[in-house]
């Protein structure tokens, strides 16, 4: 199942610059995992946001949710999540 999210994200601007530093490192290995393991094929920042846009490959909502908040940063964000199904012009979806 593909997933459309948009993840804005919202660091508290005291955090402490080591916990923040911690988050972040440890925000960048667990995507890059699930990057390498094919759940997370896509991920775009937006332009002048500390936000991105991502599609998540994985076998159902629960998969998707599991993942998504196991995120470091998942307490520090608004997620927006949409179910995506093929196109029916997509020409290489025939």
């Amino acid at each position: 199942m593909l997933f459309h999210v948009k993840m804005d994200v919202h660091l508290p601007p005291d955090m402490d610059p080591d916990v923040r530093a911690d988050t972040l490192a440890r925000e960048k290995a667990y995507s890059q995992q699930l990057q390498r393991d094919g759940k997370w094929p896509h991920i775009w920042r937006i332009t002048g946001q500390y936000s991105n846009v991502s599609i998540f490959d994985v076998a159902s909502n629960d998969e998707l949710h599991q993942l998504v908040s196991n995120l470091p940063l998942f307490p520090y964000m608004d997620i927006a999540v949409t179910p995506l199904a093929t196109h029916p012009s997509d020409v290489k979806a025939g």
